[in-house]
């Protein structure tokens, strides 16, 4: 990743989860990723993946809580009240999350029990184009 896509990843990642201190900054030991913070504090992390010639990012944070407060965990978190954790059809280890009408990503259960989650948001190159 370079300077420009970190720039750009940094922007939309502030305006899809509504935060300006969400910060994006290249991992010394690995130039394929990125540290994604707030603050001060690391939330995630960032891939490049150009597989089929099809440049794209996927975010990845792992979410500390149970399944029933996810929703105010990271409104609370992101300081966002838009952000809205949706059923998905058929699927009990998994919501999706939304920001108002906009789909941002999925949030699986990480063990049996769904003590704890991650949130998954796959970004497009044209996804940064406004950016």
């Amino acid at each position: 990743m370079d300077k420009i896509e970190l720039r750009k990843l940094q922007a939309f990642l502030r305006q899809s989860l509504g935060h300006p201190d969400v910060r994006v900054a290249l991992n010394p030991k690995n130039t394929d990723t990125a540290d994604v913070h707030l603050g001060e504090r690391k939330i995630g992390a960032l891939s490049v993946d150009d597989e089929d010639d099809d440049r794209s990012f996927a975010f990845e944070m792992p979410l500390p809580v149970e399944r029933h407060v996810l929703q105010d965990y990271l409104r609370r978190l992101f300081e966002n009240d838009k952000l809205t954790t949706v059923s998905r059809m058929k699927k009990t280890d998994s919501v999706e999350l939304n920001s108002g009408e906009d789909f941002l990503g999925i949030i699986s259960a990480d063990d049996a029990k769904c003590k704890t989650f991650t949130f998954q948001m796959a970004i497009l190159d044209f996804d940064l184009d406004e950016f």
